[in-house]
């Protein structure tokens, strides 16, 4: 069967909008574990170099657990960046495409292997100057 390149393009565009319409903060994806979008995440902190802390929304926290250590995140000018081709819809771990950045020219990808959403009590746990800046 043969498909006219404008008829797949409508196709997967119509599959693109369909599914960046259904992914919202309320959606759930693995685990029931809340997604959330992109344009909502505030700040990142990271008390070591295989854990990270997402604050979201001003008022959620998820950690996310990578699958090394990365040292660059020792580094005293180091960022946590989301790439630009990241979802815009954020469910689980294999959405969260980042980077670490050191000035003036060290980039390298991050590989989570986990994100939970932590409870009141548990952010409450963690150390205040690992808690994500809002």
């Amino acid at each position: 069967m043969s498909t006219t390149l404008p008829t797949a393009l409508l196709a997967l565009a119509a599959v693109a909008a369909a599914g960046g319409a259904a992914a919202g903060p309320h959606q759930t994806g693995p685990d029931n574990a809340p997604c959330f979008l992109l344009r909502q995440w505030q700040g990142v902190t990271w008390p070591n170099e295989h854990t990270l802390y997402l604050g979201v929304n001003y008022k959620q926290v998820y950690e996310v657990t990578l699958d090394s250590n990365y040292r660059q995140l020792n580094d005293p000018l180091a960022r946590v960046i989301f790439r630009t081709s990241a979802p815009s819809s954020i469910c689980s771990a294999r959405d969260l495409q980042l980077d670490v950045r050191v000035p003036p020219n060290i980039q390298e990808g991050l590989v989570a292997t986990s994100m939970v959403k932590l409870t009141p009590e548990q952010v409450k746990a963690i150390p205040p100057k690992y808690i994500p800046n809002w």
